[in-house]
This record gives structure tokens, C-alpha cells and sequence, in this order.
């Protein structure tokens, strides 16, 4: 992940399988997908926001803010946060599974 020195998130990419369990019982897998859906579908939602999402591929996701007007600031900053707390607990729980990396620019 990527953010900005405020916190905002500005790009992310997420490739690989968890390994936890088998395919389609993986809970970890799970956690990590609804966690990085959930962000993406915020940002579909986010006026003021240009973004471009590549999930067409299962196990790779990726995305990039290309432009951010000042009033959704805030919101990227919260979806940062959430990405952010989400992933350093399933990498503290699980870290055999899950590696996490924030880089600020």
C-alpha cells in the first residue's frame, strides 16, 4: 500500500493466496478479500475521485488514485486507516500468511 504523508492512500497492489486452508476455506484469504473489496467499492463511491481498479484476475488486485478533489481527502485517509489496521492484524495473527507493506510518499 501506498499513502500520501497525511495518510491518504494512493495506491495499492495485492497478488497470492494466503495458504492458510484449502481453496474456498481459506479464512484467511476470505478476511483479506472482503477487506480489500470493501475499500474498493468505497472508492467506486467516492465523489470527487478518479481511480482505476484492475480485479479481473482472482488472486491480484490493484489500484490507483489518479486524481483526488480536497473534500474526499478525508475519506481516503479512513480507507487507508481501515486497509492499514485490518492488514497488520491478520499479519500479526497469521504470519506465515499474510505479509504487509506501507510505503509513505
Amino acid at each position: 500500500m501506498v499513502c500520501s504523508s497525511d495518510g491518504a492512500i494512493r495506491s495499492l497492489r495485492a497478488s497470492g493466496h494466503a495458504s492458510f486452508a484449502e481453496k474456498g476455506m481459506d479464512i484467511v484469504c476470505a478476511a483479506e478479500s472482503i477487506v480489500l473489496r470493501t475499500s474498493v467499492e468505497m472508492l467506486e463511491n467516492t465523489k470527487g475521485l478518479v481511480f482505476n481498479a484492475d480485479t479481473s484476475t482472482r488472486g491480484f488486485l490493484e489500484f490507483r488514485v489518479e486524481h483526488v478533489a480536497a473534500f474526499a481527502v478525508e475519506r481516503l485517509k479512513c480507507i487507508g486507516d481501515f486497509i492499514r489496521f485490518a492488514f497488520t492484524e491478520l499479519s500479526a495473527e497469521y504470519p506465515e500468511n499474510v505479509r504487509f507493506q506501507e510505503i509513505t510518499e
